[in-house]
């Protein structure tokens, strides 16, 4: 079977830099606010390895680790930034930008050595940025680094790298997931990696409380801009309704996009606070990643997401719509010129 391919020289040497840098310190591998699989895969995975090099490690999170991905966490310890003790050297992993990672993690972290990550609108923030935008999740760039370095990938490791690659990528349906990334996820399997597991862990436990969910999401759908826009909205308290929480809004999304002739599927979550949004669009001509920008969020072509304070779901989502209308008339008027 052909080896997965290298990362660049440049990337792999600042991954070597960073390692040197970190000298004896305890690491704090820090990930995003309400974490997926590819933020959890990233941050045990990195830790693991760096655990192997003789650093003690702590992940920290704004959020806790959701259910479905706590089988990754083993003995690893994860906190919110309250725990935090010491001055640790502090990498990013999966974050788009510092505050991805939460108003506290960011003041108490205000200099992160190193930044792991795949969004296009990661600009960088770290002394040492090891962003590749062309990656389908951030676990294929540390997997990648891990194999061209001769570092360990025992079991674990493996199994929480596969988790980040196969939820990123839709399960290996998304425009990302190249012949790379399937050499890759082979390369994963035979260190370990057990995708039917993975699976039953990820796919096939959903609660009842979740099921409810993902009826009242789908009974709000509305189609707007000639149809080609679907947009759910979650309203206040409806996880108090369901016994749910933020977590279980994971996936619920791409039920929006996958729609015949919808080109882009949204869900809004009203909160006492403001809005949330998260945007999906089959096209990655349609840059939702701008669209997010617009209003202070970011992501990836295909997907991306921002929070407002101080907005109401009525006004926020004229705004939006107006936004997605003038992304799909210059999309479609592109395409007419060429």
């Amino acid at each position: 079977m052909d080896a997965p391919a290298a990362v660049s020289p440049s990337l792999s040497e600042r991954f070597q830099r960073l390692l040197a840098d970190l000298g004896p310190r305890p690491v704090a591998v820090v990930g995003h606010a309400r974490p997926d699989g590819d933020c959890i895969g990233s941050q045990v995975a990195l830790a693991r390895v760096l655990r192997t090099l003789g650093h003690p490690v702590v992940c920290a999170n704004a959020d806790p680790v959701p259910r479905r991905l706590a089988f990754l966490v083993g003995d690893l310890t994860f906190t919110p930034a309250a725990g935090l003790s010491g001055d640790p050297a502090a990498i990013f992993v999966d974050c788009a930008d510092h505050l991805r990672a939460g108003e506290k993690l960011r003041a108490r972290l205000p200099g992160p050595l190193g930044n792991i990550d795949h969004h296009l609108s990661n600009e960088g923030f770290a002394q040492y940025n090891l962003i590749e935008t062309r990656a389908s999740a951030t676990c294929e760039i540390l997997a990648r680094l891990f194999l061209d370095a001769g570092l360990p990938i025992d079991a674990l490791t493996a199994q929480a790298l596969y988790v980040g690659i196969v939820t990123d990528t839709g399960q290996f349906r998304f425009q990302s997931t190249t012949r790379e990334t399937f050499l890759l996820a082979a390369e994963l399997v035979a260190r370990g990696a057990r995708p039917a597991d993975i699976g039953q862990e990820l796919f096939e436990q959903e609660s009842p409380g979740r099921v409810e969910l993902l009826r009242r999401f789908l009974g709000s759908f509305e189609r707007r801009c000639d149809g080609r826009v679907c947009i759910g909205t979650l309203p206040l308290g409806v996880f108090q309704e369901t016994g749910t929480s933020a977590e279980d809004t994971e996936g619920l999304v791409d039920y929006a996009r996958g729609i015949e002739g919808v080109d882009v599927g949204v869900l809004i979550e009203e909160r006492p606070d403001g809005v949330k949004a998260s945007l999906r669009a089959k096209d990655p001509s349609l840059r939702l990643d701008q669209v997010a920008g617009l209003f202070g969020g970011g992501g990836h072509a295909c997907a991306a997401g921002l929070s407002l304070r101080g907005e109401t779901s009525a006004g926020f989502r004229a705004r939006l719509e107006s936004a997605l209308a003038e992304r799909l008339a210059l999309r479609d008027a592109a395409r007419r010129s060429l």
